[in-house]
């Protein structure tokens, strides 16, 4: 096995499933465990500036080996989604892949089918990893993870190669959206960074949604059934009206595209006296969220005028925003990133992510931060995979991309 798949092998049986709700940061004791692991890891291989915080945020620097270089920093994320269990991950080597459906054995029902994976049979002939079937992967983010420390290790290896200091941040709690929360920028002290949380080999994903959540809370009025009438306001009726009145039609990720915005509703709870919603808002436009927001509180006017003793309280919070404006004032973080695809033998190709990322609030703090691929396909679900050769033109686009900073000036 290489070094970069053991690596990566060694971090996905790691336990770090974030926990939506926690009282905690991180969410869970796992991310922990990892950030420990890779402290003692950045420490064997000489960094300087290592540190690990009481909340788990992992740093260290690859020192410079040029002068008057501006420095850079490279993140990854060390927990992994909520939507599937990150338990007992037992990773499974696919080497010289066939081309064909490839069946997990720790569940006959999971079957990862060429016909319904968009690239999968182009990877024939190369190295992929699976889990059983029982859990996900975890190459979101894990994947990043081994691509940075693989690559770091190469730096460190080789003196010769000319590049500026290099920041290396491996983050919590990012796929719970607080992936920033703990970091401060000004220890970081980086001209742009890049966030290694990407598809396929050659992907620089440089535009994001921004993004609001909208808390929309119905109060009603509870009272024995038997003794309803004319008394009874039923909050889970009227949220039932509210989700019916969304415009489903042109405004849900269910029948959008590209680059459609969306409204989606996701969470639905309570009872007859209280429920909630919680709703997404997603544009590429920053100014159509309020557009969305205006449509959320139509739909409460014209519900509480047909009944007048509930109660409906739109809240919305602002979650991130898209990153291309922040990534047009230092138009190198992805001009210099595109060169090193390049020099890998790939043509980059630009994406718009109908999504975010870390990058989005590194950006929209000040820190100019595109995303980068890392090899990891299916994520979120059992069906996961990661691509070894993907993953090691990863490593190579951050070799060159260091090579090509280390000719920039401050």
């Amino acid at each position: 096995m290489s070094t970069l798949l053991k690596r990566f092998c060694r971090y996905v049986q790691i336990e770090t499933t974030a926990a939506e709700g926690s009282a905690t940061y991180p969410s869970t004791p796992g991310q922990l465990d990892l950030a420990r692991m890779l402290t003692d890891e950045l420490r064997a291989l000489e960094l300087t500036d290592i540190s690990m915080s009481a909340d788990g945020i992992v740093m260290g620097t690859v020192p410079a080996t040029t002068e008057g270089a501006p420095t850079i920093a490279w993140f990854a994320h060390m927990d992994t989604s909520p939507e599937a269990s990150g338990k007992n991950v037992k990773p499974i080597v696919h080497e010289n892949y066939d081309g064909k459906d490839i069946a997990l054995p720790g569940d006959s029902a999971r079957v990862i089918r060429v016909a319904e994976t968009a690239g999968l049979a182009e990877l024939k002939g190369k190295t992929l990893i699976t889990t059983d079937g029982t859990t996900l992967l975890g190459a979101d983010d894990k994947a990043g993870v081994a691509v940075v420390m693989t690559a770091v290790a190469q730096l460190m290896s080789q003196p010769d190669l000319k590049h500026g200091p290099i920041r290396i941040v491996f983050t919590c709690d990012e796929e719970i959206g607080h992936g920033t929360d703990k970091l401060d920028l000004s220890k970081i002290n980086a001209t742009c960074g890049y966030t290694l949380d990407g598809e396929g080999a050659g992907c620089i994903e440089n535009e994001t949604f921004s993004a609001d959540v909208a808390d929309v809370t119905i109060t009603g009025h509870n009272i024995h059934p038997g003794l309803a009438t004319g008394k009874m306001i039923n909050a889970i009726r009227l949220a039932g009206l509210f989700i019916s009145r969304l415009p489903w039609q042109r405004l849900a990720p269910e029948t959008t595209c590209d680059r459609e915005a969306f409204l989606h509703p996701y969470v639905l709870e309570g009872g007859v006296e209280k429920a909630t919603l919680r709703i997404i808002l997603r544009s590429f436009v920053t100014a159509d969220l309020t557009q969305h927001a205006a449509i959320l509180n139509t739909i409460a006017d014209s519900i509480l005028a047909e009944h007048p003793g509930a109660a409906i309280d739109v809240k919305i919070t602002e979650q991130y925003r898209n990153m291309v404006e922040a990534l047009a004032a230092e138009p190198r973080a992805v001009d210099l990133a595109a060169e090193a695809v390049r020099r890998t033998g790939l043509e980059p190709s630009f994406e718009s992510i109908r999504g975010g990322t870390d990058g989005s609030r590194l950006s929209a703090l000040g820190l100019p931060t595109p995303n980068l691929s890392t090899g990891m396909h299916n994520f979120h679900c059992p069906l996961e995979y990661a691509c070894l050769d993907e993953m090691e033109t990863a490593v190579r686009v951050l070799i060159e991309l260091g090579q090509l900073w280390g000719c920039e000036e401050s």
